[in-house]
Order: structure tokens, then C-alpha cells, then sequence
């Protein structure tokens, strides 16, 4: 509360000062001070002296300790050396000495008393005093000299601690008036806290009302608005208001009243409010509709006229898309309101967007999507033309598959174009979809001529009818090369919107038209150079091997199914071969069906071949084939029974009874071949001619599996004849053949087999292993059936 300076207002004692005169120079002893002049001790105190009182007098404040009292050193006194002197002069070692004045003068300039003082005090002494007395007064004069300095601190002390006691009065005054301030204050609070509640709820209850009255206001808002936009939209004039800033809020405005008058439907007069809303809607829409068709048309009229005008392809393109382009986007507000009412019915990839006003928006959105389709169809019927009559005449002069790409690449490039332009006017990009209320199929139904992402019609077509008179493998070419340019990603390179665009189109337009397309000239092929073809009876034989190709001697419908099945593979993605391929599943069953027609007409012939040596041979081929390509996997050429490995491991001449279930593995995608979920029949049974064919043979030609079909032929074929052979044997082991010994028959069956496969050593040597298994087996039944007899005998 106090500064320091208030607590040593006294000022210091200072020492008076020695005359000038005094002391060392008057006197005989020689001494420049007095005995009792106090050492400096500001930086050198004794160990027991205290510290500054400025600093005890802090230390005193912040510790509550008053600070130690420091005696002071005090020099030896006069009578000290006056008995030192007395006892030697005793003692007879100093001389004898007159008392007199002389000694008092000494005993004044041990004390350091200056001349004049000692004088006068000499004087009021008197003469006469005794020693005592002096030295009793000096005492006293000596012990108030030495405590002035703690008497002036005891001084201070007082005065503090009066002031400290004023202090603590001051605060327990204070602190009663604050007890008192307080009973007042609790008495008071007590008094008004009732009325304090009454507030509290008086608060309340108008920020209720205050809500509820801006509740009540926005509500307002929104029947308070029709008045305004009514006039708005039936001003004159109002046709401009399309090509404002405006027109977005004032659409704003109106989605928001109708979604507030159809969210409260139990609000007074919220049926009529809902109503004339949604007519202001649909006349709002209706002045776009009319703006947009007027300012496309003002476009048309000057961009089509030198579009007509005009021979050169660039300048056409120039026009077509750069001049259209520009001079359409040169409206104010125009543009941007078309893409905020699109966007309202449909988002980015023109999905529906559904909502109260759904039907009103998407309704005007197909009329702009039609008056501009029709615009572009008439724009660039000339372009469109002159591509037509460039692809006939390319297609006449020089190859219509050199003509049909070029033809399709133009068509891809013009409709990215198209598509660029769509994004840029109406900020969307149609993807495909199904959904009847989509824009991909709003769109669809209103492009005709022109070529675009969603109307790929006309290309179709085009090359359809181009296509139509020429044969299957220039359209297999054309197909096939789609796929490759097109629809197969090349990893090594980033994928671009124009790749990604082409790729779209070129999967619709296979699967939606070329496919079956091409399909159909397959299986138009297959009734023509398999079902119904005429086979000569020379093909009925099997001639030799032809430079080592082991398919060079196969009967010629096979090699005709060969060549289809090769073909499919090259123009097909390998998905569609494994998946339910309708021209695989004819092409296998036809073939199937002209070897057992050639079979039955060689039993019947007799023109010397084998006749099921003839079936294994084909469906041995038949059957690498399709191993060998895997329905996707493209060979250059047909390398010989190259799987007949895996064939044979599946057929085992000891396992060829039912065989048919774990040979269809080895097929990849076999089982989606299936038609239908036909149980194949028991095979197994044999004749008692022993011919090895099973009972229900007829049956298994009714299989739905192509595959398992040609798997049973297959089968029956190598069993009939390791079976017919080895009996041949055990009868010429038995000499049952007059002059044919041994010998020659199996040299017959080695010419039988290598003039059939000679340039597959390995088919000939498990075909000759095999009916070696097949005469052991038979003589071992024949020697338990002579035993059996035996035993019954």
C-alpha cells in the first residue's frame, strides 16, 4: 500500500564532520583518526554483523521478521592503555610522570575529541572532577553515540507499526461494511428473485412469438410471391427474360413455392397456390423453349447457307462446329438458363433427377433436345451426304474394306465432335442406359440421320447394306478389325475421351448390330457348305497325308468347319466364343451330323475305308480344333493332332466306358455349350454282335451338349474299332482265315494306320497299344467263358 520511500522519511544520521583543524595534526601521537572511527563495513563485514537495513527492512516486509541488530565493533578505549601504562610505570619499567594537565590532554586525543570541545568540556566539568566521573560520563556520552543509529530504527519501527495498526483498523472496517453491503445485497435478491422468474419467462415467451411470427412471414413469403411473378411473366415483353440473369432466380423462386405448397398440403388454399405455380412454371419453361428454338434457328440460317455454299471438307468442319459454336454462345443468358433447366431434369451423365417438378422440366428438356437434333440433322445433311457417296465410291473403285474403315473412323470422329458440342450447350453428357426416362433415351428417339453416341443406327446400316452382297470373310475382316482398333484396351497408352467414345460406340454397334449380322451369315454359311452340301464319293475315302499336315486328308465338310471355327475365333472376342456361341453350337452339331451321314454311307458302300476309323480320324481333328483354338485362342495354322495327348489321356483304352462325364473338362467353356439340361444316357451296353455300339446310341444323338456329342462319337468310334480289330486278331491267332495268317493282317493294320496318320506316329502307336489291351481282355473272357463251360459240364 506504502512505497519504501514512506517508511524512511526520516533521514539518515550522517557522523558530524572533524574540524579541520582537529585531530592528527595538533596532536603529539601522530594519529590521523580516532580509535573509535568504525571500519568500513559496506563491503567487508564481520560474521556476525546483519545486512543493510534496506535490505532487512525488505527482507522485514515480505517475511514478517523483524531484522537482527549488528553490535558494533567499538576500538579499544583510553583507559585500557592507561592501566597498560599505570602497571608498567608500577612495575618500574616506564618512567614516572607528572599528573596534571598533561593527562587530561591525552586522555582528550585518545578519544579523537577535537581541542576546542575537549575544552569546554573540561571546562563544565570542572577541574576539580574526579577520574570517575569522567570516565562515567564518557560512558554514557560513548553508549549514545554508538546507539543513535538503532535509535533512529527503533523510531522507524513505531512509526511503522502505528501505521500498520491504522491499516488493519482501516480493514476491518472495510471488510464490516462489506458484510453489511452483503445482508443487504442477499435481502434484495431474496425480494426480486420472484419477480426476476416473472422476466425470465416473459423472455420467453417472446422469443416464442418472435419465431413463430418469422414462421409465419416466410410462409407468407411464399403466397405473397405469386402476385409478383405472375405480373413478371405476363408483362410485355417477357420473351427477354430468358436471355436475363433473372430468369434462374425467378425459377428459383418458383421451385421453392411449389415444393413448399406440395410439402404442406394441409395449409390454407394450398391446392390453387400449387396449381398456378406450377402453370407459372410451365409458361416460364415455355419462353425458354420458344427463345432457344428462335435463336438456333438464327444460327441455322446463316451458318447451313455457307455450309451449302462451300466444297471444302475443313471449311465445312470449321463451320459446322467452330462458327455454330461461337455464334450460339454469343446470347447473354441464354445458354447458361438452357443448362440450368437441363440440369434440373437430368445431372451429368443424364440420369433422371426426380423431383415435385420433374415432368415439367424433363417435358421441356425433350422439346430442346428435339429442335436442336433437328436443327443438326438439317445443318449437316450435306456433310452426312458426302461421306455416303465418298464410302459407295471408295467401295466400288477399290475394297470395300479398306472403304468401310475409312467410313467408320469418319463416322467416330464426327460423332465425338457432336458430342463435344452436346457437352458444351446443354452441360451434360448422356451415357448409355435403359431407363425410359433417362436423356440417352430421350435423345435416341429423336437423332435420325446424324451419327451419335446414341444413334448409331445410320452407320449400321449403312454397312449392312453394303456389306449384304459380299462374302463372310470380308465382313469376318471388318468385324474382327472393329474389335482390334477399337474395343480391345491397349494397356502402353493413357486412354483419351476420343478413345474412350470410340470404344463405346464400337461395343454398341458390334453388339447391337454387326454381331448378329455376322452371326447370321455364319449360320447362312454353315446350312450352305456343311447341312446341305452334296459330298462326292471320293471324299468318302481317306486319302494320304499332304506335306505332314495331319489335317491335309480330313473329310472336306470337316475342313469346311475347320476354316468356320477358325474364322469365328479370328473376329470374335474370346468371351463371346465361350459364352453360348448360337454359330459355334450349329457349327459342332452339323459337323457331327454330315460325319454320320458319310458313316452310314460308307457301311452301305463298302468302298473300302473304314468306317470307324473314318469317325475317329474326323472327330479326332474336329476336336484338336477346338482344343487348339480354345474359342479364343487364335492359331496360325492347324499343327496336327498336337492335344491328342490330352485327348488320349482322357480316353483310356481300359476306361472307355464312361468316359463322357471327365472328357468334357478338358474343353474349355464346354459346359455353356449346353441348350439344355439333357442327363446323358448310360453307356456301356453292347450288342450281342459285339459291334461295342451302345443300345441307346440314338439317344445320345439327342444330347443338348455339342460337346459331349462329339465326346461320345468320339468314343463309341475308338471302342468299335480297337474292339472289331482285336477280334480279327484272336480269329487269325485261332487260323479261323484259311491262307490270311497273322502276319498279313497286321501288316494291313499297319498300312490301315499310316496311310491315316502318318504324320502322327504317336495316334498309330496308342491305337495299336489299344488293341493290343482289347485282344488280351477277350482272351481272358473267352478263357472264364470255357471255364464256366467246363464247370457246368
Amino acid at each position: 500500500m506504502y512505497d519504501d520511500s514512506w517508511y524512511s522519511f526520516v533521514p539518515d544520521f550522517q557522523q558530524p564532520r572533524r574540524p579541520a583543524g582537529g585531530g592528527a595534526s595538533g596532536a603529539g601521537h601522530r594519529r590521523r583518526e580516532s580509535l573509535l572511527q568504525q571500519p568500513n563495513v559496506r563491503h567487508h563485514r564481520a560474521p556476525g554483523c546483519s545486512r543493510p537495513f534496506a535490505r532487512s527492512s525488505r527482507e522485514w516486509r515480505r517475511h514478517k521478521i523483524p531484522p537482527q541488530a549488528t553490535p558494533i565493533q567499538r576500538a579499544k578505549s583510553y583507559s585500557d592503555f592507561y592501566d597498560i601504562v599505570t602497571g608498567a610505570r608500577l612495575s618500574g619499567v616506564a618512567p614516572k610522570k607528572k599528573r596534571g594537565q598533561r593527562r587530561g590532554n591525552i586522555a582528550w586525543e585518545a578519544l579523537a575529541v577535537p581541542p576546542q570541545l575537549a575544552h569546554a568540556m573540561t571546562a563544565d566539568w570542572g577541574q576539580d572532577d574526579g577520574e570517575d566521573i569522567v570516565n562515567e560520563k564518557l560512558r554514557s556520552e560513548l553508549l549514545r553515540a554508538s546507539q543513535q543509529k538503532y535509535t533512529l530504527y527503533h523510531d522507524q519501527l513505531a512509526m511503522t507499526e502505528r501505521h500498520l495498526g491504522s491499516l488493519i483498523e482501516d480493514a476491518n472496517g472495510a471488510l464490516k461494511v462489506i458484510e453489511t453491503l452483503c445482508q443487504s445485497f442477499r435481502a434484495v435478491d431474496d425480494q426480486t428473485s420472484s419477480f426476476q422468474s416473472q422476466c425470465d419467462d416473459l423472455l420467453t415467451e417472446q422469443k416464442r412469438l418472435q419465431t413463430l411470427a418469422n414462421d409465419v412471414g416466410t410462409d407468407l413469403h411464399y403466397y405473397a410471391y405469386l402476385d409478383t411473378v405472375t405480373r413478371r411473366l405476363n408483362a410485355p415483353g417477357a420473351g427477354r427474360l430468358v436471355d436475363d440473369d433473372g430468369f434462374g432466380e425467378v425459377l428459383s423462386n418458383l421451385d421453392s413455392c411449389i415444393a413448399f405448397m406440395a410439402r404442406n398440403p394441409s395449409y390454407r388454399d394450398s391446392e390453387p397456390y400449387l396449381a398456378r405455380y406450377q402453370a407459372l412454371l410451365t409458361k416460364a419453361l415455355h419462353l425458354l423453349d420458344v427463345g432457344f428454338s428462335n435463336r438456333l434457328n438464327k444460327v441455322s440460317v446463316e451458318v447451313s447457307r455457307q455450309i451449302a455454299a462451300t466444297q471444302s471438307e475443313s471449311a465445312r468442319h470449321a463451320l459446322a462446329y467452330g462458327r455454330f459454336e461461337d455464334t450460339l454462345m454469343e446470347s447473354y443468358s441464354l445458354i447458361p438458363n438452357v443448362q440450368r433447366v437441363t440440369r434440373s431434369a437430368y445431372d451429368q451423365n443424364g440420369q433422371p433427377v426426380l423431383g415435385p417438378s420433374f415432368d415439367t422440366y424433363s417435358n421441356t428438356v425433350n422439346n430442346l433436345f428435339q429442335a436442336y437434333c433437328a436443327l443438326r440433322d438439317r445443318d449437316l445433311k450435306p456433310i452426312v451426304q458426302h461421306d455416303l457417296d465418298t464410302f459407295k465410291t471408295e467401295a466400288k473403285e477399290s475394297s470395300i474394306d479398306t472403304a468401310a474403315r475409312n467410313f467408320v473412323k469418319q463416322c467416330f470422329e464426327r460423332s465425338y465432335n457432336e458430342a463435344a458440342l452436346f457437352r458444351k450447350v446443354f452441360s451434360i453428357d448422356p451415357q448409355y442406359s435403359t431407363d425410359a426416362r433417362s436423356a440417352f433415351t430421350a435423345l435416341k428417339a429423336h437423332q435420325r440421320s446424324l451419327v451419335t453416341g446414341m444413334n448409331i443406327a445410320p452407320i449400321a446400316t449403312t454397312l449392312q447394306l453394303m456389306l449384304q452382297t459380299n462374302d463372310l470373310r470380308t465382313i469376318c475382316n471388318l468385324v474382327g478389325w472393329m474389335t482390334n482398333e477399337y474395343l480391345l484396351l491397349d494397356y502402353d497408352e493413357d486412354e483419351t475421351t476420343f478413345t474412350r467414345h470410340c470404344r463405346e460406340l464400337t461395343g454398341r454397334l458390334l453388339t447391337e448390330h454387326l454381331w448378329t449380322f455376322t452371326d447370321a451369315f455364319f449360320e447362312a454359311e454353315i446350312a450352305k457348305s456343311i447341312s446341305r452340301t452334296v459330298v462326292a464319293p471320293d471324299a468318302l475315302r481317306i486319302g494320304p497325308v499332304v506335306n505332314g499336315d495331319g489335317a491335309s486328308n480330313a473329310f472336306p465338310i470337316v475342313k469346311q468347319a475347320v476354316e468356320l471355327l477358325v474364322l469365328f475365333d479370328q473376329s470374335m472376342p474370346k468371351e463371346r466364343c465361350q459364352r453360348n456361341s448360337p454359330v459355334v453350337f450349329k457349327l459342332v452339331k452339323e459337323s457331327i451330323a454330315a460325319l454320320q451321314r458319310a458313316e452310314a454311307r460308307i457301311k452301305s458302300t463298302k468302298n473300302g475305308t473304314d468306317p470307324d476309323l473314318f469317325m475317329v480320324k474326323n472327330l479326332l481333328i474336329l476336336k484338336n480344333e477346338l482344343l487348339s483354338l480354345e474359342i479364343g485362342d487364335v492359331r496360325s495354322q492347324t499343327a496336327g493332332l498336337q492335344h491328342f495327348g490330352q485327348i488320349w489321356d482322357t480316353l483310356r483304352p481300359h476306361n472307355l466306358i464312361g468316359l463322357l462325364a471327365s472328357f468334357s473338362n478338358y474343353i474349355p467353356g464346354s459346359s455353356l455349350w449346353a441348350r439344355a439340361s439333357t442327363q446323358t444316357p448310360a453307356l456301356g451296353s453292347t450288342t450281342p454282335g459285339g459291334t461295342g455300339k451302345s443300345n441307346n446310341g440314338a439317344a445320345a444323338y439327342e444330347i443338348q451338349d455339342a460337346n459331349e456329342q462329339l465326346d461320345e462319337l468320339l468314343r463309341q468310334s475308338i471302342y468299335a474299332f480297337t474292339q472289331r480289330w482285336a477280334a480279327t486278331v484272336n480269329d487269325a491267332r485261332a487260323r479261323k482265315f484259311g491262307g490270311k495268317n497273322l502276319v498279313k493282317i497286321e501288316r494291313e493294320l499297319d498300312e490301315m494306320l499310316d496311310h491315316a496318320f502318318s504324320s502322327q506316329p504317336e495316334v498309330v502307336a496308342k491305337l495299336k497299344e489299344a488293341i493290343q489291351i482289347e485282344v488280351q481282355a477277350q482272351n481272358e473272357a473267352g478263357k472264364e467263358k470255357s471255364g464256366s463251360r467246363m464247370t457246368r459240364s
